[in-house]
């Protein structure tokens, strides 16, 4: 069977009932931290059997499209095979993604920062023209994106843009985009049409908004309010409703403005002071292997973890896998999922 080589559906099931059965103890519900990961865990499963349900719904209809070819010399039933098939494999590779999501974060939302590097005004165009791409990829899964923080760059883009990316797997889906990524482009900010090659590093983290094994000291937090501005003001000039909290025993800083109000930007930003700290926490606990924020590169030349060339030819091309597509509009709109893909299958 298919989908018996992809994942164990018996053993999943029954993982979804020993999960609804905790969530029924009054120990678990009574502890908002323990049923939320929980929640999370069990919206996870339910994905992932609703996706397989699918696809062996979708199978059993090509079937008996398959038969009934064989009884009519219709070539209407052929045309509609090769759709059917072609739906159906883009649903099991998909399907087969989900089932690379193993990590202990991965069904989380995901924080997602991107950084302007060498490259000045080029490099903060490109930053927003990553932005865009994560925001295109984002919206086609069904993802809910929020603007969190933003600086304007000088002339163009963003010197450094950060979003919340909301929906199952979201973290999962990213985390392979953490680390510098290259343009070599035209510059359209160049009289003499000259080559440049410009840098900005992309930093992802899962949202967490509790955990047991950090604990965060009131007395240990910086607070600082400010009026919100540029792109993620709502009030801009109006009231102090940005926060900035600076964690004193790490220097961590966090900042959020696109909330409507001060209270909610604070407890955006205790969110990803959280998530950051998390990471520290498991850098810390990990040894000679990657972090969940990624290698630390400088954002320049021969760090990147993948290439977008624009000229004398297009070419997207990921470094660490090697797959690579000459569609780089397709990508520039959002369709990673290949680059997505053979990541995960690396790790």
């Amino acid at each position: 069977m298919l989908l018996s080589i992809v994942f164990d559906k018996e053993k999943l099931e029954q993982e979804k009932i020993e999960i609804e059965n905790n969530l029924t103890k009054p120990e678990i519900y009574s502890d908002l931290n323990k049923s939320k990961v929980l929640n999370k865990k069990l919206a996870s499963i339910n994905v992932k059997l609703d996706e397989a349900n699918d696809i062996g719904n979708k199978l059993k209809n090509l079937q008996e499209f398959i038969d009934l070819s064989t009884l009519e010399s219709d070539e209407s039933i052929v045309v509609e095979i090769e759709k059917e098939l072609k739906n159906l494999t883009k649903l099991v590779e998909e399907f087969y993604t989900n089932t690379l999501l193993k990590g202990k974060y991965d069904s989380y939302n995901a924080l997602l920062k991107i950084h302007s590097g060498a490259g000045g005004t080029e490099a903060c165009d490109w930053v927003e023209m990553l932005f865009r791409m994560y925001n295109m990829f984002a919206t086609k899964k069904g993802f809910k994106v929020n603007l969190l923080d933003a600086v304007d760059g000088d002339g163009a883009g963003f010197k450094m843009i950060q979003m919340e990316i909301q929906g199952i797997n979201a973290y999962g889906y990213l985390k392979g985009e953490i680390g510098v990524h290259r343009l070599v482009r035209i510059s359209p900010f160049d009289s003499n049409k000259r080559r440049h090659t410009s840098f900005a590093s992309v930093e992802v983290l899962p949202e967490i908004e509790e955990d047991n094994a950090v604990e965060i000291n009131p007395n240990d937090l910086k607070i600082d309010t400010f009026r919100a501005s540029g792109a993620g003001g709502q009030h801009v000039n109006k009231t102090d409703s940005a926060v900035r909290i600076t964690h004193i025993p790490t220097g961590i800083v966090v900042t959020c403005q696109n909330e409507r109000s001060q209270l909610q930007n604070k407890e955006t930003a205790m969110k990803m002071l959280t998530s950051k700290l998390v990471s520290l926490k498991e850098e810390e606990n990990k040894k000679n292997t990657d972090s969940l924020k990624g290698d630390e590169r400088k954002i320049e030349w021969g760090s990147q973890i993948r290439s977008y060339v624009f000229c004398p030819y297009k070419l997207v091309k990921d470094n660490r896998t090697n797959f690579e597509t000459s569609n780089l509009d397709d990508v520039m709109n959002g369709n990673i999922d290949d680059f997505v893909f053979e990541y995960l299958k690396s790790i």
